[in-house]
């Protein structure tokens, strides 16, 4: 796989806690330079780069990385992501949910998300790293059920990221029209071409141009 087909499928990332706009200006750079599919990056630059780059996909977070915000809380980010010009939104599920058994409020969090999303693409991340594998595989069932656009396994900021075998579990469990998106713990081109491999129709990674050895 050439570098070029590999750069359509990543989300192009900056979500470091102190990141600055001219770092953010120069990702969307890069991304256009590259042909991405998109940008992820922090809510408060949204309304500045889609001025700046009118043309680019941004994606944004959403709960992010925690997910422990009050629903309403998420709905709210998510109408003001999309208003400030964001095309895809990632989530980040309530975990605390999760291991109460409480599947029922986790799938109405994500459907709640998805209206505000007002038909543009939800992306749901259910940090796998923190999961057993019984709540990997109900995950992709409320993810399925919700009607979100994908499931993504990690926010990056968890004691672990994407694994190999999280996406087989996504790839066996989840619905006809769910996507998956691998995210942290891409280390090398071998791990990027790998969860392409396997079906991953995203990777979010902040480190693409130096995996590809790019000069940028």
């Amino acid at each position: 796989m050439n570098k070029e087909e590999i750069y359509k499928y990543i989300d192009h990332t900056l979500l470091r806690p102190t990141s600055r706009y001219d770092e953010i200006k120069t990702l969307c750079e890069e991304a256009i330079k590259y042909n991405t599919a998109s940008v992820c990056i922090p809510p408060c630059f949204i309304k500045r780069v889609r001025k700046d780059f009118p043309e680019l996909n941004i994606c944004t977070v959403i709960g992010f990385p925690l997910g422990y915000n009050a629903s309403e809380v998420k709905v709210f980010e998510t109408e003001t992501a999309i208003k400030d010009g964001a095309n895809e939104i990632d989530m980040v599920i309530n975990q605390g949910d999760v291991k109460a058994g409480d599947f029922v409020k986790v799938k109405e969090e994500i459907e709640a998300v998805k209206k505000a999303c007002n038909g543009k693409i939800l992306k749901v991340i259910i940090e796998t790293c923190n999961l057993t594998e019984g709540e990997k595989i109900a995950m992709c069932q409320v993810v399925t059920e919700a009607g979100a656009d994908f499931i993504k396994t990690s926010t990056g900021f968890g004691e672990a990221g994407a694994t190999r075998a999280d996406i087989e579990i996504f790839k066996d469990m989840i619905g006809p029209n769910v996507k998956m998106k691998a995210a942290g713990g891409v280390k090398t081109r071998e791990d990027l071409e790998d969860f392409i491999e396997l079906g991953c129709a995203r990777i979010g990674t902040s480190s693409a141009l130096k995996l590809l050895n790019e000069d940028a």
